[in-house]
């Protein structure tokens, strides 16, 4: 086994640890209740993902899936969904007068130390740290539930890019899969930031509950490698037909498209819809990445049909020249062994073609 797949392998999963640890920390903080400390032992869960992956793998990755973003989602999420559900119970205790009441006395005892030589810097670095860690200790719940947002979907896109990668995926494509988490990543930030902070969502457990069980449906894209792969088709009878066909040809291209309509941006436009339609909810946000998801869900369904219309174009050109249009990845020989029922099949397919242009095969045979 390599050394720096080794490293990678346990640096990433010892990072995906320690941030779940902060969230069941920051909840055991908040509900003031030990208990919750039993959130950690679904670390366990990754702690033999990892021994797994490096005894079968050897540390690399698999092809399509990657169960170590998958278990940190599993270990993190529950810790996020108890800080937004006590959101709105809790004390913000960040005021302002504190903070500078802090610095004051800081300030007090810089100056009162300063004449005691040695001793005197010494304090006033304990002392300087100790204001540091009471300052650290009454931010705003809110600000430390942002801030879990943030550094977890940061987290999520370094860790998949620290991951050892498997032989079935490239360097190229794990680069293209990166951009895509970031965007996507900001997309999903924006979305639970932006409707969890509305006072009138805030009122209503059911729609926290119905944002958060969408925000959550939303991050299984990560796990999932398939926006940049294709599946591959076998040489077989079975993999030739028009599905197989159409799902080997463009298979990247429509995880993209079913990632956005049922994943992505359709659920968060329907959410959307639900607060300024049946709640009244408006703001200027709320409305602008209304329009947006609109947008986006209209560009992919014109996508499919773009697809779809070159993939029947081509089944139809190859069917008039009486070929078999075979996925890419299969090899020559394959191609020129298929046979008349599947030749069929791909005429049934697509509409026949007009009388004027029908009489043009036989011409040319």
């Amino acid at each position: 086994m390599e050394l720096m797949v080794l490293l990678n392998a346990l640096v990433t999963r010892l990072l995906f640890v320690l941030h779940s640890l902060i969230g069941v920390w920051r909840v055991t903080a908040v509900k003031k209740e030990p208990k919750y400390w039993l959130l950690a032992l679904l670390n366990l869960l990754l702690c033999l993902e990892t021994g797994l992956t490096l005894k079968f793998k050897q540390g690399r990755g698999y092809k399509w899936f990657s169960p170590a973003i998958f278990l940190y989602l599993i270990c993190i999420v529950p810790s996020l969904w108890l800080l937004e559900i006590h959101h709105g119970t809790q004390y913000c205790g960040n005021e302002p007068g504190a903070v500078q009441v802090n610095v004051s006395n800081q300030d007090f005892n810089q100056s009162r130390d300063s004449s005691h030589g040695s001793e005197g810097t010494d304090h006033h670095i304990i002392q300087t740290a100790k204001v540091f860690v009471n300052q650290l200790s009454t931010i705003c719940e809110t600000v430390w539930t942002l801030a879990l947002h943030q550094t977890f979907l940061l987290l999520l896109v370094v860790g998949r890019w620290l991951l050892p990668i498997g032989v079935e995926i490239t360097r190229d494509q794990l680069s293209q899969l990166l951009l895509m988490f970031v965007g996507t990543a900001a997309d999903i930030l924006e979305f639970a930031s932006e409707t969890l902070d509305i006072e009138d969502v805030r009122k209503n457990y059911a729609l926290i509950n119905a944002i958060l069980a969408v925000w959550t449906w939303s991050m299984l894209q990560f796990p999932l490698d398939l926006a940049v792969q294709h599946i591959g088709c076998k040489p077989s009878a079975s993999a030739r037909r028009i599905p197989s066909l159409l799902l080997c040809r463009y298979s990247a291209e429509l995880w993209n498209i079913g990632v956005s309509l049922f994943i992505q941006d359709g659920p968060f436009f329907i959410v959307r819809s639900i607060l300024m339609g049946h709640f009244r909810i408006f703001n200027q946000m709320l409305v602008f990445f209304t329009a947006k998801n609109i947008l986006v869900v209209t560009l992919q369904l014109y996508r499919l049909a773009v697809i779809t219309l070159d993939f029947r174009a081509t089944v139809l050109q190859k069917s008039r020249k009486g070929e078999v249009c075979c996925c890419p990845c299969e090899p020559y020989e394959a191609r020129a062994h298929a046979t008349g029922h599947q030749e069929n099949e791909m005429k049934e397919f697509v509409a026949s073609p007009p009388k004027e242009e029908s009489q043009a095969p036989s011409e040319d045979h």
